[in-house]
């Protein structure tokens, strides 16, 4: 990942901020500073696009291969919100979500149902096999989700 997300604390020092950068800048990463908030601004805005995408998804707008598509030729990203969901592992996108809206005390970060239930039968994502996408071929096949 080219990004270097800084987290400045409201004790962190200006010559700390720029030491950081100065470090991001020698690994060849860009670096953004972020306040110290719950989620930062990746996960923030990771975890509700995959969870739109989820939506989506369970509100049958698009396939998930489509959806995927649609971000990474539409909004040029490397890889589908789906896809990454999974490869993050869908547990994981649960929890934040969870501690957003929990943090913040908004549902609009509540995880969609559908999140919910894959993650209690076990679909966690690449790293179980299956998740949004069944992975035992190595690759993102299509997979029947649940009702």
């Amino acid at each position: 990942m080219k990004l270097l997300e800084l987290v400045r604390h409201d004790t962190t020092s200006q010559h700390t901020i720029e030491v950081a950068q100065a470090a991001g800048d020698a690994m060849g990463k860009t670096t953004i500073l972020v306040k110290d908030i719950p989620g930062f601004a990746t996960s923030r805005l990771g975890v509700v696009l995959g969870n739109e995408a989820i939506r989506m998804l369970a509100d049958g707008v698009a396939s998930a291969k489509d959806i995927d598509t649609a971000m990474v030729l539409g909004y040029k990203h490397p890889m589908g919100p789906l896809a990454l969901t999974d490869l993050v592992g869908l547990d994981v996108r649960r929890d934040i979500l969870k501690n957003l809206q929990s943090s913040f005390n908004d549902d609009a970060y509540a995880p969609h149902p559908l999140l919910e239930k894959l993650v209690a039968e076990g679909r966690l994502g690449k790293k179980s096999g299956k998740g949004i996408y069944d992975w035992s071929s190595g690759t993102a096949e299509e997979s029947e989700l649940p009702k």
